[in-house]
């Protein structure tokens, strides 16, 4: 894994992806910087931190896209393929590449709250909570992008797709709102997932009966809870995309507080889509 990494992370400052990402970030964060905290002589770095996420939606993409799309386009995944290392060393130490250009870059911005600190009061532990909040999500963020990057072999198409896919992440909290609550709506939903689940265990196995009997199963058991407990569905829906916001648990960070919860859950979100990607590395693989 670490010759991958040293690799990988060689990889971007030989070419301008690196610079790009770093100089566009610090770019952005001076500037915000400079109008919340400096202009308007505030100490409160975390609402700068805050706004600063939005950011993410247009720099991740650029650290991300060619992590994987690359190596299948130029055809030089095939020689790591029939190499001895394992493919979960190899995205491994992909991943951690692009989470040290994404670590760097964080780091350079704590000069920030220590100018603050010259000229007034500012909650070193607020700060702390914040940037280890801002990491987290910038880290679960880049598995994301390493996901959809395994997905193509096109890194303008890479970028794009996670561009997207960030996008609707960062849209979540409003598309919720607009949900219906319906029990109705909710059972719809449960079942249009349980035949994307069947979907995609044919299209794994290309076995027709192993995916009628994930959709057979999946229905008995709607029905079963549905039976047990119809209030379970309600507001099912709302409930799921809540769940899946990523930004709204970045804010108990950006308010000092350092959720055990939140934390677990990112960590849980990096594991997810580390191990999605190795799987469809490995899938390649052997195909």
């Amino acid at each position: 894994m670490l010759a991958v990494f040293l690799k990988e992370l060689r990889s971007y400052f030989t070419s301008a992806i690196g610079y790009i990402f770093i100089g566009t970030f610090l770019l952005i964060t001076g500037i915000f910087f400079t109008m919340y905290n400096l202009l308007s002589a505030s100490p409160a770095y975390n609402s700068t931190l805050q706004n600063l996420i939005t950011i993410f939606l247009f720099i991740i993409p650029i650290l991300t896209m060619k992590i994987i799309s690359e190596e299948t386009k130029t055809r030089t995944d095939q020689l790591l393929f029939t190499s001895p290392l394992k493919i979960r060393d190899i995205i491994l130490g992909k991943y951690f590449a692009a989470l040290t250009i994404f670590t760097i870059s964080l780091l350079i911005t704590v000069l920030y709250p220590l100018i603050l600190s010259m000229f007034g009061v500012v909650s070193a532990s607020e700060v702390f909570t914040g940037y280890i909040g801002m990491f987290l999500l910038g880290a679960t963020l880049i598995s994301i992008g390493l996901f959809v990057s395994s997905l193509t072999e096109n890194q303008v198409t890479s970028a794009v797709l996670s561009f997207g896919v960030l996008l609707f992440i960062f849209l979540i909290d409003s598309i919720q709102q607009a949900l219906p609550s319906t029990r109705t709506s909710s059972i719809i939903f449960v079942v249009i997932l349980v035949a994307i689940f069947a979907i995609g265990v044919y299209f794994s196995t290309k076995n027709i009966y192993a995916a009628l009997i994930t959709a057979i199963v999946g229905v008995i058991i709607i029905i079963g809870i549905y039976l047990a407990k119809k209030e379970a569905f309600d507001g099912l829906l709302q409930k799921v995309f809540d769940w899946f916001s990523l930004i709204k648990r970045y804010n108990l960070f950006s308010q000092g507080v350092l959720s055990l919860n939140s934390v677990v859950y990112y960590l849980s979100f990096i594991v997810a889509f580390v191990f999605l990607t190795i799987r469809m590395v490995d899938k390649r693989r052997w195909s």
